[in-house]
């Protein structure tokens, strides 16, 4: 047992799991079940006000005051809707994949350290249900595994567009988990950990959203192609898709895609804070209070900077059209990937370097080569996305220029300027007698249709 002081003041390790009481752990689960539940709730009503905002309108508040009961309304009418299952789908895949989504994305937060050591009833215990020495790969794998869910959806409902949006999404998150994995190698090496809990403690002097910059630029990226959030909501684009891969769904099975996706976006906004943003320790200049990283307190600072990066997720959705593909795929493969890679290299080359400098002259340096990295990343985010300089405008053709309407195989009509060739035979030309006995035959034909 150690003593009180020692417990607020230390930082959870491996060693303080594992020793909680069987009712601990229960309570622990139910009440990041429940955390994760109102997360989503007061998202969606957030999200919606935000854009309404935004957009110069209204948004819900109808429902309680000012609107804040309008998700939880939605929750209900969902839940009362009729479940319609179309005929034909695989039955049993199409009821699990909602499960196969919502139960990974819920599992993903039980390593996610939300506080230090508390007394809860006079037990000592980390505001943290458990942690493992690879605490950050368990998350990724999780991640990894919810994405089955919409993929079976796709295939299941026995539709042409679910199952392009589930194609869609396999390939999404095998671009940007590759990107995501390898944004994550960089803190592993500055840390010597991929455990939450001893990657937070390591950040005590240095945040490592400070030291490494462009991993932090590449894994904010990543999360929202993860999550399938606007602009990379490809996998469920209303305009090629109708819906995407939930097109087939309705009441609770369609609510379960949508807490899943909510849910996710908690769990990788909650890996964020825990990677780059030091976790539940106070930012400056609440720090310098003494009892700011002890207690509960730590509690609140990790909930407003997860909701932090909530918010940026819902700008971007308000800010950002959909990218096309094509695009999204490019900044997957030609952008991020590599650029994790060499940043990867560059930041194993230094900590080499730098192994007899003090501390902070490799955090100063750490801080240089990230600023480079990142600004040349921005540039090639730019050049993917938006594209260089536009390709110059043909010459306008001249007034009376002739041209061929079959020439790609389909009839196109002329563009201002452009005129028929009249080489084109018309229909009534066609129909005209080329020759001396049909012509003869003309009269004879004409008084039998007249008969």
């Amino acid at each position: 047992m150690i003593d009180s002081t020692q417990a607020q003041t230390a930082f959870p390790d491996l060693s303080s799991f594992g020793h909680d009481a069987w009712w601990l752990v229960l309570a622990k689960s139910i009440l990041i079940f429940v955390f994760l539940v109102l997360t989503v709730l007061v998202g969606i009503l957030a999200e919606r006000k935000i854009m309404a905002r935004m957009q110069y309108r209204i948004g819900p508040n109808r429902v309680g005051w000012h609107g804040a009961l309008q998700s939880l309304a939605d929750g209900v009418k969902l839940a009362l809707k009729e479940g319609i299952t179309p005929f034909g789908v695989d039955k049993v895949l199409y009821f699990l994949a909602p499960v196969i989504s919502v139960v990974p994305a819920v599992m993903a937060f039980a390593v996610i350290p939300m506080g230090p050591e508390v007394s809860v009833f006079g037990h000592w215990t980390p505001l943290q249900l458990t942690d493992l020495p690879v605490g950050v790969l368990y998350v990724l794998a999780l991640a990894s595994i919810g994405v089955y869910g919409i993929v079976l959806a796709g295939w299941s409902s026995g539709s042409t567009y679910p199952l392009l949006g589930g194609l869609r999404s396999t390939a999404q998150v095998i671009s940007y988990e590759i990107a995501m994995g390898l944004s994550f190698a960089a803190v592993f090496l500055l840390s010597t950990t991929m455990s939450t809990s001893e990657t937070v403690a390591a950040q005590v002097h240095h945040w490592y959203i400070l030291l490494l910059l462009p991993s932090f630029v590449i894994y904010a990226i990543s999360m929202v192609g993860e999550t399938n959030r606007a602009p990379f909501d490809l996998p469920e684009a209303e305009g090629e898709l109708v819906g995407g891969f939930h097109t087939e769904y309705s009441s609770l099975k369609f609510a379960m895609f949508m807490l899943a996706e909510y849910i996710n976006m908690a769990t990788v906004s909650a890996l964020a804070t825990t990677l780059f943003l030091g976790g539940w320790q106070a930012p400056w200049p609440l720090s310098i209070w003494d009892g700011a990283n002890s207690g509960w307190w730590p509690l609140l600072w990790f909930t407003a900077k997860m909701w932090a990066f909530l918010f940026v997720f819902i700008w971007l959705r308000t800010t950002l059209p959909r990218l096309r593909y094509d695009q999204f795929m490019g900044l997957g493969w030609k952008v991020l990937i590599p650029f994790a890679l060499v940043w990867v290299m560059v930041v194993a080359v230094i900590r080499q370097a730098t192994r007899g400098a003090s501390d902070w002259t490799s955090s100063l340096v750490l801080a240089a080569a990230g600023l480079v990295v990142t600004a040349v990343l921005l540039v090639a985010i730019k050049r993917v996305t938006v594209g260089g300089a536009p390709a110059p405008k043909p010459d306008p053709p001249a007034p009376g220029t002739p041209f061929d309407p079959m020439a790609g195989g389909f009839p196109v009509p002329p563009l201002p300027g452009q005129v028929l060739p009249t080489s084109v035979p018309s229909i009534d030309a066609a129909a005209t007698p080329t020759s001396a006995e049909e012509s003869a035959d003309l009269p004879a034909a004409e008084e039998a249709r007249h008969v």
